[in-house]
């Protein structure tokens, strides 16, 4: 698997936010965006998932598995996004967030999805818990793994762990490293903090374009 962004301009009606960009993001590979605020890294973000806000406009291409994306709409480009909130469903136990996110097929199969994702978490015990009872880190990871279980062909990570605390964090970032280089998927990670990158060869930094 392989995510590629051919970016030649990406801009808004005022000011072009990004401009020459080209990223090659094999399988396993963490590749790592950083820049200050303003440098276009949600844009980017937003670009990839095919959710960019209406006025900003992207010129290039972007493909996975050799596949463009920029026609297909979110739902099917096989992007996964994972973000600083781990927007879990409020209404709905930890195993009925993970399934929500299951593609459709056998029930037994979706339930079985569920069962290890929960053992490779090592929280089957949580299986039938509220998430507003879990521990940050424990959502965190429930976040993850309902992102991994709709099974994204790249995944992306925009600050997922900015609010934790410095050992929380470290033990996050080890945790889904390992996890998504298992996987052997391309992921894009978005940070502001030098901690978080995975691999030093596989590093970006943007900065803000000037207005004209």
């Amino acid at each position: 698997m392989s995510l590629h962004i051919h970016l030649v301009n990406l801009s808004s009606p005022t000011a072009m936010l990004l401009q020459s960009l080209e990223l090659d993001i094999a399988g396993g590979t963490i590749h790592t965006v950083m820049g200050a605020s303003g440098s276009g890294k949600s844009s980017l973000l937003a670009a990839i998932c095919g959710t960019l806000p209406p006025g900003l406009v992207f010129e290039g291409d972007i493909t996975l598995n050799g596949k463009s994306l920029l026609a297909l709409p979110t739902e099917r480009r096989g992007v996964g996004i994972l973000f600083q909130d781990d927007l879990l469903f409020a209404h709905m136990t930890v195993f009925e967030n993970l399934l929500f996110a299951v593609p459709a097929g056998p029930k037994n199969a979706r339930v079985a999805a569920v069962e290890q994702g929960l053992k490779d978490l090592d929280l089957s015990a949580f299986a039938h818990a509220d998430p507003a009872t879990l521990s940050g880190g424990q959502r965190a990871r429930i976040a993850l793994m309902r992102a991994l279980l709709a099974q994204p062909q790249a995944l992306l990570l925009d600050e997922p762990f900015s609010k934790f605390d410095a050992v929380l964090r470290a033990r996050l970032r080890i945790f889904i490293f390992d996890l998504v280089k298992q996987r052997h998927i391309p992921v894009l990670l978005v940070t502001h903090d030098a901690a978080d990158i995975a691999d030093a060869a596989h590093l970006t930094h943007l900065t803000p374009q000037p207005h004209a």
